[in-house]
């Protein structure tokens, strides 16, 4: 008896989670969903125009062996990835359905089970999906939470608060500095007259704002009126390096998203726009189309194709025409000299034009 009243009075032991146990990696893969991307540098105009020229990319996109990656959803997929670094849609029968919010339990690392919470007009509702049940588009993983995404913004915090401090200092100061007024002298006159032209003034962005008598502005010297002209009150800027300071965000937050910075120059020229969407298309979202194309086969059961290149026309026409042209040319001047079509695959692959080259 006095045994069991003993033990139950005994203190229970506590038990506490360690730093690398289930709670700290569940805490990490909800950081990027709790903090979001990186604050609310998400939110200029540079981060949405790269975050639009992915959307429209993929909408135009070329879909081969499923309908149900229709272009709404490949843009609503692009969007997603930009801004939050993945997105997740449920399989049904009637298509894809976008979610809002999801959890998952893994094995090694891998997805096994969602629960998902889908938006409504009248309020969402939440679903229970096996991992097969589940398109799951995700990039810039690391090895501590592979089953999780980050996007680019998160990935340079740094330049994209720079950017929005940028933006929201000269917000500051074209909302609250005086630009454009001016202090003026004037003769002088009696103290009801300069305060009524003061008066006369105030509250006037733009205009003067403040006058002053010419002997209070020269201390009372000997030629008052002389080489007086009105001060400007507008500040200089250009001593602070605003604009290049701006500029150097733009430039960073264009190349986190694989955009070319000469893209968003007002100098650029056509050939220029051209090498911006190439390198757009071919190292930043022809990779992310073929991790999209790889897991819509693995869940949709066909063997998905994704082509960014063709619909953006990212490659050189004019080179390709002109490439196209000798090369037949070449195969013509091979038949006249009688090489056999041994001979001719040894020259294509002694300048890697042939298969098995090691390079592809």
């Amino acid at each position: 008896m006095l045994n069991w009243l003993f033990k139950r009075r005994a203190p229970g032991v506590e038990k506490r989670s360690s730093g690398s146990g289930y709670t700290a990696q569940i805490m990490a893969a909800r950081e990027s969903y709790i903090a979001g991307s990186g604050g609310i540098g998400e939110l200029t105009a540079t981060v949405q125009a790269c975050v639009s020229l992915w959307e429209n990319a993929f909408a135009l996109a070329d879909v081969h062996g499923t309908d149900l990656l229709t272009r709404a959803h490949m843009a609503l997929l692009a969007r997603s990835a930009a801004v939050r670094g993945e997105a997740v849609m449920l399989i049904t029968g009637n298509g894809l359905v976008p979610c809002a919010d999801w959890d998952l339990s893994t094995r090694n690392g891998i997805p096994r089970a969602y629960r998902l919470s889908v938006s409504e007009a009248g309020g969402g509702r939440t679903e229970t999906a096996l991992a097969a049940e589940v398109l799951h588009l995700r990039i810039g993983s690391d090895m501590v939470t592979p089953w999780t995404g980050s996007a680019p913004l998160r990935r340079a915090p740094l330049t994209a608060d720079l950017l929005h401090q940028v933006e929201s200092a000269l917000r500051d100061v074209y909302r609250d500095a005086p630009i454009g007024s001016l202090i003026i002298p004037l003769p002088e006159g009696s103290a009801d007259d300069m305060a009524t032209m003061r008066a006369a003034f105030r509250g006037r962005r733009g205009s003067s704002l403040v006058i002053e008598g010419v002997a209070q502005s020269t201390a009372a010297g000997m030629n008052p009126n002389l080489g007086k002209s009105p001060d400007q009150l507008s500040p200089d800027l250009s001593k602070s390096m605003t604009a290049e300071t701006l500029e150097a965000a733009r430039e960073a937050i264009c190349m986190a998203f694989g955009v070319l910075p000469g893209l968003m120059n007002k100098a650029t020229t056509g050939p220029m726009v051209r090498e911006a969407q190439r390198h757009l298309a071919g190292w930043t979202l022809q990779p992310l189309a073929e991790l999209l194309a790889q897991e819509a086969s693995a869940k949709l059961g066909a063997a998905v194709m994704i082509d960014v290149g063709r619909p953006l026309q990212a490659f050189d026409a004019g080179g390709r025409a002109r490439a196209l042209a000798q090369i037949i040319e070449a195969m013509g001047r091979a038949k006249e000299l009688g090489l056999s079509p041994a001979q001719m695959e040894s020259a294509l692959l002694s300048v890697n034009f042939g298969g098995g080259d090691g390079l592809a």
